[in-house]
C-alpha cells in the first residue's frame, strides 16, 4: 500500500494497492482506523468489484481502469445530500470531460448510475457505458466506488455494444493520477452544493431526457415495464416518467432504464 496524500483536494489521504478483492471492501477497512473525510482508495485491478445490482460485477484488466472508492462522512445519515448517486455521476461525467477531448455535454449520466459516452445523431439516443457507480453507507461513512474506462482497447462481446472506454471513444488514455484528481475536485464540489444548481447541471445531462423510454420498475428482473417520456429528476433524485396515457410524470425511486435491445 502506497499513500498519495498530496493529489487529494479534499487534503485527505489516497490510498494505492497494486490488488485488492474490491475498494470498496478496503475502503471500509481503512475507515474502521478513523481515517478523515475525502479518503480514497484505488487498486490496479480488483478480483471481486461489483455493481448496484446482485450478481453484476465490475471486470477490468490491471491498470485499464481507475478503480476507486471515495470515504466521505457527514454528522448523520439524515444530513447526506440528496441525490448522492446522481451527484457524483456528474462529477464523473465533468471530470472524464476536464482530462479528455469530448465534445462538451457528449458525457451523459444514466439514472441513476452510470455515465455514458453518448453515440452522436443517433435517435432514439444510444450510448456506451464509460464509468459505473456505487454508493453505499453505514453508520460512519458514505462510501463512494467508482469505475472508470480509461484505456481498454476491447471488450468481451457480450457487453461490447453496451461499454467503451475513454481511448476508444477519444484516441486519447489520460492518467489515472489526472482523472482522480479531477474528478475528487469535481466531487468536492458537488457534495458541497446546497442550491439547486446541481440538480439543473444534472438535468441537461441526463441521458434520454425528453425521450421515450421503456423503464422496468423495482427491483431488478421484476418484469414491471413502463413505457413514456423520461421528462427529468426530482429533488431526491427520483426518475420523472409520463407514462403512455398519463398526463403528469409520475416518480420512481427504483428500477432500471432499458436502454439496450434485450437489456
Amino acid at each position: 500500500m502506497e499513500s498519495l496524500g498530496s493529489h487529494n483536494p479534499f487534503g485527505a489521504p489516497i490510498y494505492s494497492f497494486k490488488q485488492v478483492s474490491s475498494t470498496m471492501d478496503e475502503a471500509r477497512r481503512v475507515a474502521a482506523s478513523g481515517c478523515p473525510n475525502g479518503t480514497v482508495v484505488i487498486a490496479d485491478i480488483q478480483e471481486a468489484g461489483r455493481g448496484r445490482i446482485a450478481g453484476r460485477s465490475w471486470r477490468s484488466g490491471r491498470g485499464e481502469s481507475l478503480l476507486c472508492t471515495t470515504i466521505l462522512r457527514f454528522p448523520s445519515l439524515d444530513s447526506l445530500p440528496s441525490a448522492l448517486t446522481l451527484r457524483v455521476g456528474l462529477a464523473a461525467a465533468y471530470a472524464i470531460e476536464d482530462v479528455a477531448p469530448f465534445p462538451v455535454g457528449c458525457v451523459r449520466v444514466k439514472w441513476p448510475n452510470d455515465v455514458l459516452a453518448e453515440q452522436a445523431g443517433t435517435s432514439p439516443s444510444v450510448g456506451k457505458k464509460l464509468c459505473g457507480i456505487l454508493c453505499e453507507a453505514d453508520g460512519s461513512a458514505v462510501y463512494v466506488g467508482t469505475g472508470f474506462n480509461i484505456a481498454q482497447r476491447e471488450f468481451p462481446p457480450e457487453i461490447s455494444g453496451k461499454a467503451s472506454s475513454i481511448f476508444l471513444e477519444t484516441m486519447t488514455e489520460p492518467s489515472r493520477e489526472s482523472l482522480l484528481t479531477a474528478f475528487l475536485t469535481r466531487l468536492a464540489g458537488v457534495v458541497l452544493d446546497t442550491s439547486n444548481a446541481w440538480k439543473t447541471q444534472l438535468e441537461n445531462r441526463l441521458f434520454r431526457r425528453g425521450e421515450r423510454v421503456r423503464f422496468e420498475t423495482g427491483m431488478a428482473d421484476s418484469g414491471v415495464l413502463i413505457e413514456g417520456i423520461l421528462v427529468g429528476i426530482g429533488a431526491a433524485g427520483e426518475v420523472l416518467i409520463r407514462a403512455d396515457g398519463d398526463t403528469a410524470a409520475k416518480a420512481f425511486v427504483s428500477g432500471e432504464l432499458k436502454v439496450y435491445e434485450g437489456a
